[in-house]
């Protein structure tokens, strides 16, 4: 309740009705939609943040429907809006000025905690913002809170579940609650956008950590080319893998997004060589699956859903080229995690954490731990054990990763190199891995459900810094199919009631 205390005085006076009657223009809306009941009157920014903060009072103050999928809220939001309101001009409908954005909690952001669902850095208040945070309110976004997570980007303990942090508790799946997972380790993006929590999302993904939430949860997310969006004042995992990306409804909405948050950051030297002045929007809403050419795994083939997908692809004009994906293993990988995250987190502390976060290691997260592991660590912390034991050497690690991701693009060498496929078709986080190592760009789209009525996604990926082709054919394939239902339980029924 005290993230609401901020709000209550506005909340009091935004009643029911209210909630209601801008329902239609907001819920389940994309953001050119959204910016468009704006520019004719119907909304403006202000309307817009007390719907959601009604929403997300109303859903997770009941016992019955709670996801736990918030952290935090920026108190100052409504302050923010009512300006975005004050300066609007003719807003431009493909922009994310005036737009409600939710944060993975291992972003730094002004004004709230970051804390990586973690206890140790409960007391991280005050940093400065991430860049990508920076170019989003640049370009006039509202930062409207903080999501949960699985604990340290699920980098923390051994065979724990999905979506659960100690600072934010188990996160769960609208879809199936307690049902489902939620998948992880940007469980709270994909969760609270599928709620209908806020317009869109930013998640993280090392490995799968935002193609998975997305798939479970029939959310669109990017795994961008690692440098195509900075990691400066992230939390982190692999200076290596990690990545930031868009979680969203609608495809467009994720090229709007991976369009705000992009730019070059000196600071992050993976940021060198990326596409400059880059337009993702462009070729959007004219994209075609006609004459495209897709990988298809054959081993996926038995899965009823993506059998079901591919066919549409192939009715609207694609080609299907059917493979055998070949058995490669991906040996070193937890060497690269555990020896990257050993120096990058203690560079993290020292450069972009709260003075008053007094851990600066792995070994100190451990300690602090460990005085309390019922509510700390309930679930242990065996991979940073992991992390203190491993003595891999930093020559070591530097042939790991020229193996690592060798072995990657060898997993996608017949399509892609040979075959010449637009783009391999993978389930959710399925061949996240290989996509990791190799850095190659993944998006994943709402494909259709499981029998059991559990959400499952088609994953796009193809080759280096193609995020504008990827976004293109997600885009054309989301207009065949319009695969995404929002879950039944969240909907205005549910409130009446």
């Amino acid at each position: 309740n005290a993230v609401f205390e901020p709000f209550e005085k506005d909340l009091s006076r935004f009643s029911e009705m209210d909630y209601l009657n801008v329902e239609p223009y907001i819920y389940e809306q994309d953001i050119p939609s959204i910016q468009n009941a704006v520019r004719r009157g119907i909304l403006n920014y202000e309307k817009i943040v007390l719907y959601y903060l009604y929403r997300i009072r109303k859903y997770e103050s009941n016992n019955e429907l709670f996801l736990n999928g918030i952290i935090d809220l920026n108190p100052k939001v409504l302050y923010q809006a009512r300006n975005a309101d004050r300066q609007r001009a003719t807003s431009d409908t493909l922009s994310v000025n005036g737009i409600q954005v939710l944060l993975k909690d291992n972003i730094n952001t002004e004004g709230m905690p970051t804390t990586a669902g973690a206890y140790s850095l409960m007391n991280n208040e005050e940093t400065s913002n991430a860049f990508i945070v920076d170019r989003l309110i640049e370009n006039g976004a509202l930062i409207l809170g903080k999501v949960n997570l699985s604990e340290w980007a699920y980098y923390f303990c051994s065979g724990c579940p999905l979506g659960y942090s100690a600072v934010g508790g188990q996160t769960l799946n609208p879809y199936g609650r307690k049902l489902f997972e939620t998948g992880g380790s940007s469980s709270g993006s994909g969760v609270s956008i599928a709620a209908n929590y806020a317009v869109v999302a930013v998640g993280t993904e090392t490995s799968g950590s935002i193609l998975s939430p997305s798939g479970k949860n029939s959310v669109v997310g990017l795994k961008p080319t690692i440098g195509l969006l900075s990691r400066t004042g992230i939390v982190p995992i692999s200076s290596t893998l990690d990545t930031p990306g868009p979680m969203t409804k609608f495809v467009i909405d994720n090229a709007i997004m991976l369009q705000a948050m992009s730019g070059k950051d000196d600071a992050d030297t993976a940021s060198e060589g990326i596409p400059e002045n880059k337009n993702y929007l462009d070729g959007l809403i004219t994209a075609s699956l006609n004459g495209k050419r897709f990988g298809v795994m054959s081993s996926l083939m038995k899965d009823s859903v993506y059998n079901s997908a591919v066919k549409q692809l192939e009715r609207a004009g694609a080609t299907l080229v059917v493979y055998d994906a070949p058995e490669v293993r991906l040996n070193g990988f937890r060497t690269l995690l555990n020896i990257d995250m050993k120096h990058d987190l203690p560079d993290y502390l020292k450069n972009h954490a709260d003075s008053d976060v007094k851990i600066s290691n792995i070994a100190d997260v451990i300690a602090l731990n460990v005085q309390d592991t019922l509510k700390r660590a309930p679930y242990g912390q065996g991979l940073f054990e992991g992390i203190v034991q491993d003595s891999t050497t930093i020559e070591e690690l530097e042939v790991v990763k020229d193996s690592l991701m060798i072995a990657g693009k060898r997993f996608f060498a017949q399509p892609l190199d040979i075959e010449e496929v637009d783009a391999v078709l993978s389930i959710n986080n399925y061949h996240a891995g290989y996509a990791a190592v190799a850095k190659y760009p993944c998006l994943t789209v709402p494909m259709g459900f499981s029998e059991d009525g559990e959400p499952k996604n088609l994953t796009f990926i193809a080759k280096p810094f193609e995020e504008d082709k990827l976004l293109q054919l997600g885009h054309a394939f989301e207009r065949i199919t319009k695969a995404r239902r929002a879950p039944k339980a969240y909907y205005k029924e549910i409130i009446n009631n």
